[in-house]
């Protein structure tokens, strides 16, 4: 079996090796692929990982060989996953490896935000402590996080590790998700519709999947909707927010701020207007780094190749 591996830098940068991947086949890894180079580099595989590079209904016309396609993340909407249905190949994902790490870096993030340390060590570093004629100065609100109100839009395996930390917090959660099931047992949680969960949070975290029918649900009316000392928070994915309303809701102060890990484009453009936007923290797409999530992940897209290989595939999609 020929395996191909079109985008692995960001699994394996060289922290978490393709050993037991490599057990199964003859196993090539690519760091990066450019759409022209897809076709060439995929030309005789049975078996395609990729994680962000797209598989399509024309490339799958032009691989007669390929049997197995198991994606390098949650999310699959890089696979055209009726074309590979129709022509019996079939697709993996990984359903569970960074709920742990998305939600750390949720309040990894909030909790900077709060208290901007790398602001006041500097302000030590430049002098000010020293020649503060007090004991003690802050630079930025502090606030505590007890009795604030978390909103979740999207209550999966993310969004409850989520609410997790926000009750440890001392919190109040509520939460938004197209199936109410399992309501969380925290004192004072509730289902809110989405309208009233945005007027009502003082920080609203996103951890929904992107469909066509959510696309740009975090409009100017939404945002009109929350608090002027509301927090956005989006871990999720960037096309649920329509990015110039967004900014629009920044710049005339209708919310305090953005925390974003997503955009809607992937390298952020030089043009995105969200880079100028004041208020707005921004990280590149790293909630789900941690090394433990990535050897999680490497793990299970072994298993998932040796579970097809021996006739009996796991985590299957579509």
């Amino acid at each position: 079996m020929k395996i191909v591996v079109l985008d692995g830098h960001t699994l394996n940068p060289g922290d978490n090796p393709w050993g037991e991947v490599a057990k199964l086949g003859n196993l090539v890894v690519h760091p990066r692929t450019s759409s022209n180079e897809v076709l060439e580099r995929v030309a005789d595989a049975d078996i395609i990982l990729t994680n962000k590079v797209s598989i399509d209904a024309e490339l799958m016309t032009n691989l007669p060989k390929l049997k197995f396609i198991s994606v390098l993340a949650t999310g699959y909407n890089v696979v055209d996953v009726a074309a590979a249905n129709a022509r019996k190949i079939a697709v993996s994902n990984v359903p569970e490896y960074s709920t742990r790490a998305v939600a750390q870096h949720v309040f990894a993030t909030l909790l900077a935000w709060i208290h901007r340390p790398e602001l006041h060590d500097q302000a030590c570093k430049d002098g000010e402590w020293q020649n503060c004629v007090d004991f003690s100065f802050w630079k930025s609100p502090i606030v505590e996080l007890a009795g604030k109100t978390m909103g979740i839009v999207g209550l999966g395996r993310i969004g409850r590790e989520t609410a997790k930390l926000a009750n440890a917090f001392g919190m109040n959660v509520v939460a938004h998700s197209r199936t109410e099931r399992n309501p969380l047992p925290f004192e004072g949680f509730r289902w809110l519709p989405q309208v009233e969960l945005f007027a009502t949070s003082d920080y609203i975290s996103l951890h929904c999947p992107q469909t066509e029918s959510n696309t740009g649900f975090v409009n100017a009316s939404l945002l009109s909707s929350m608090k002027p000392s509301a927090i956005l928070i989006n871990t999720a994915r960037g096309g649920l927010v329509n990015e110039h309303e967004l900014v629009e809701a920044l710049e005339t102060n209708q919310i305090a701020g953005a925390i974003l890990d997503v955009v809607s484009e992937e390298p952020i453009r030089p043009d995105n207007p969200l880079l100028k936007a004041k208020n707005c923290l921004l990280t590149p797409h790293t909630a789900w780094t941690a090394l433990e999530s990535r050897q999680r992940l490497m793990d299970i897209t072994a298993n998932n190749v040796k579970s097809f290989i021996e006739g009996t595939p796991v985590n299957l999609v579509g």
